[in-house]
């Protein structure tokens, strides 16, 4: 037998008929009950910010074996609905539980990054992303850094990770998050709305000169994805020689 697929590796943090469900969804789509699928995901990633990180690349795969096996999209509709509207109850989302809030953004942004339409990102989601970005770059989701939980450095991943990404038993701020998904699907939301780019970095800038209520840490990385940004959505040499540096001190 082969090695396990990271989708079946990430399915073992479900229950057993549950495990089995997303299996099926995976080699044999038109076997089970898409939207159910689609439903459990969602929940889960709500729950599990580790899983709402790497949610994206499964829910691909089904929407992919769903489109080869039967040419067509039950799966991604019931997706998008979900998303939609959890999406429209954002603000009670994060009033409720930060943690569904924070995992909530992880997950759009994640599925934003892996679905596409003739190889583009898909446009349904362009405003939906940023309107959550633009939500954790409000003044109270800055400060509000202690009580999700502080970030512990990571070294996985890719960018400012190790600042911003906390370990698996800790729990993402807002910051942290913001940061990631810039890091993350930045570049694309730029090229697919510049304007909305630039009235996002306006915020953060205000938010990086808050005069009180930012943490050391959050103004850091305030101040590195600003200068990521400003250097074509690159970290250079100097940048990652500081800001490492930085974190190690």
């Amino acid at each position: 037998m082969g090695e396990p697929s990271r989708e079946e590796y990430k399915i073992q943090s479900f229950d057993a008929e549950t495990q089995q469900l997303l299996k099926t969804a995976l080699k044999d789509p038109g076997a089970v009950d898409l939207e159910k699928v689609a439903n459990v995901i969602v929940d889960h990633s709500l729950q599990d910010c580790v899983f709402s990180k790497e949610a994206g690349r499964m829910c691909y795969a089904i929407i992919q074996a769903e489109s080869k096996q039967a040419g067509q999209s039950v799966f991604r509709r019931g997706l998008l609905n979900r998303l939609q509207q959890e999406y429209q109850a954002r603000e009670q989302l994060r009033a409720r539980s930060l943690q569904g809030w924070v995992c909530y953004v992880t997950f759009i942004c994640n599925i934003f990054d892996y679905l596409r339409v003739n190889n583009m990102p898909m446009m349904a989601l362009v405003n939906p992303v940023y309107d959550c970005l633009f939500r954790l770059a409000q003044p109270d989701s800055l400060n509000k850094e202690e009580e999700v939980g502080g970030p512990s450095p990571s070294t996985e991943g890719c960018g400012m990770d190790s600042l911003a990404e906390p370990s698996v038993s800790s729990l993402l701020t807002e910051v942290d998050c913001l940061v990631l998904q810039l890091h993350r699907v930045g570049e694309q939301l730029e090229k697919m709305n510049g304007q909305r780019m630039d009235e996002l970095f306006v915020l953060i800038r205000d938010g990086f000169l808050l005069p009180t209520g930012l943490s050391s840490l959050a103004q850091l990385l305030l101040l590195e994805i600003i200068e990521f940004r400003a250097a074509g959505w690159k970290t250079t040499p100097a940048a990652h020689k500081y800001y490492y540096s930085e974190v190690s001190d």
